[in-house]
């Protein structure tokens, strides 16, 4: 099965992978190297531009939140430079909203985090037609509903008072759900 994986990938191997989270990036990197990628691991976004201009990679996966900025910029400039490259986005944030805003700057494919390495070389090597099976493991509808409303009071700067409004919610009401844990 190697083989087949190695012949799937094509010529081109270079990988460009952009993460913040560093323990993440190096484990992700190890272990698309030993599925035939030759990976090179950026942590911000001005590195991952200086590289998308320099030597354009065949593939990518990008996070979409970065300490210095939106990932979809990285996608943007690489698309720009690279209309073939076969890009992921990856984000701990599964708003639908995102995954519009991805695909339609260029990203093939939209992971949500946790993704492992099979996952993510799915989504690389999947074809155009290929439709990715359904989750194992779905997030539930409070889940979900949690990660909308986050979502948005990221969107609010983290104010509660704008958030609230915009979710047309009271704003006690929303800090209570802002103090509570992620539900799974």
């Amino acid at each position: 099965m190697a083989e087949r994986e190695l012949t799937d990938i094509g010529e081109d191997n270079s990988l460009l992978l952009v993460d913040d989270d560093e323990p993440f990036l190096r484990r992700l990197a190890r272990a698309m190297e030993k599925r035939g990628f030759a990976p090179e691991a950026v942590e911000t976004v001005a590195a991952g531009k200086a590289i998308a201009t320099a030597r354009p990679p065949a593939y990518a996966v990008i996070d979409l939140r970065l300490e210095d900025g939106n990932g979809l910029d990285v996608v943007e400039v690489l698309r720009e430079k690279r209309p073939d490259a076969r890009i992921v986005v990856l984000t701990g944030y599964g708003a639908i909203a995102t995954a519009v805003a991805a695909v339609k700057i260029g990203a093939t494919d939209y992971l949500s985090k946790p993704a492992d390495a099979n996952d993510v070389m799915a989504a690389l090597l999947a074809g155009v037609d290929d439709r990715p099976p359904p989750p194992e493991n779905p997030m539930s509808a409070d889940r979900v509903r949690w990660e909308h409303i986050q979502r948005v009071f990221e969107l609010c700067d983290r104010n509660v008072s704008e958030t609230a409004r915009r979710l047309n919610m009271h704003r006690r009401t929303l800090q209570r759900i802002l103090a509570k844990r992620s539900p799974r």
